[in-house]
């Protein structure tokens, strides 16, 4: 039997989030919008729980786009609101909405979100590897600079704690225990 990080437990959604996409490092700018506006859907509950509405919100925000997101209205949000498959709070919504405007302004200055926030961690995954889920962070200083980058670029529901969180899902860091066997595999990938 495969040794995973303990965090997953064992149920096969989670299972299959930990051992597919935790950690490996993502360069497609509608991936990192999707992991953005999850991690700040998700602020105060389990990841558990967006993972399980994860495809719900694939189509309640068109594909994760940013651009169509960006121009989603008063009365898309009201429609959100409404919609039992994502998390319906007003405050998140309408922030992945400024957050998709403030998004597609870093592409615009950097070329694509992937340039701007991959510099943070000049281009490459820091290698944690950690002995036991005790000895990971939930934020780091650099999850803070980068918190304080984005929400200075007009960018909501970031703090350190979310960005840490994107950082992991999005392998800019990772904390895969180094008893995991994704914990190797993923410290192969760039």
């Amino acid at each position: 039997m495969k040794q995973r990080c303990p965090w997953c437990g064992d149920d096969p959604l989670y299972v299959d989030y930990h051992d597919r996409v935790w950690g490996v490092p993502v360069h497609d700018d509608h991936e990192l919008f999707e992991f953005l506006t999850l991690e700040g859907a998700q602020a105060g509950l389990s990841w558990i729980t967006i993972l399980r509405k994860r495809e719900n919100y694939r189509k309640a925000y068109g594909g994760f786009d940013p651009a169509k997101v960006a121009r989603f209205t008063t009365k898309r949000v009201e429609k959100l609101l409404g919609n039992a498959g994502i998390v319906r709070n007003r405050l998140k919504i309408e922030s992945s909405i400024g957050n998709a405007q403030a998004f597609l302004a870093v592409q615009d200055e950097f070329g694509s979100f992937d340039s701007y926030i991959w510099a943070f961690v000049d281009g490459r995954p820091i290698q944690n590897l950690w002995k036991q889920m005790s000895d990971c962070p939930a934020k780091t200083p650099l999850a803070e600079k980068i918190s304080k980058d984005l929400k200075s670029r007009g960018f909501r529901f970031v703090g350190p704690t979310i960005v840490y969180a994107h950082m992991q899902a999005t392998g800019m860091v990772n904390d895969h225990l180094a008893t995991c066997f994704r914990g190797k595999e993923v410290a192969r990938l760039r």
